[in-house]
């Protein structure tokens, strides 16, 4: 690798991630609490996620995660997303936010790939052709 492609990684890495308001228009996201990393369905949504990679990548969707006090793929306050979605702090929650910022579907527990699919696939702005 060039010196050049090793700065470049090294930059990309350094960034810290986009904030949830800065993904709209342009992510699908999704936002799943739990109250601590050994949280059984938090590790059952890692598992359906990690086997439904490609698929999501295709349908410009992003994991963002609330486990503890701690956020993981976007710069936001635990706090403040638990409130702004309605996530208890003490209990597993998941929601589905479409790029328009809105709530498509809100579970307490994981959601299927098969429901994640569908559901992304009738949305509007991916049938029309924005993906």
């Amino acid at each position: 690798m060039s010196t050049l492609n090793l700065l470049l990684s090294a930059v990309l890495m350094a960034v810290p991630p986009s904030s949830m308001a800065a993904m709209g228009w342009e992510k699908r996201i999704l936002l799943v609490s739990a109250p601590d990393a050994r949280d059984s369905r938090l590790n059952e949504q890692r598992r359906i996620m990690k086997r439904w990679k490609a698929e999501a990548e295709d349908r410009d969707l992003v994991v963002v995660e609330i486990v503890s006090g701690s956020v993981t793929g976007a710069s936001d306050d635990a706090a403040a997303l638990r409130k702004r979605y309605r996530m208890p702090a003490g209990d597993f929650s998941i929601a589905l936010i479409g790029k328009d910022g809105g709530i498509k579907l809100h579970k307490r527990q994981p959601i299927t790939a098969e429901t994640l699919e569908g559901t992304i696939d009738a949305m509007p702005m991916r049938r029309g052709g924005a993906r």
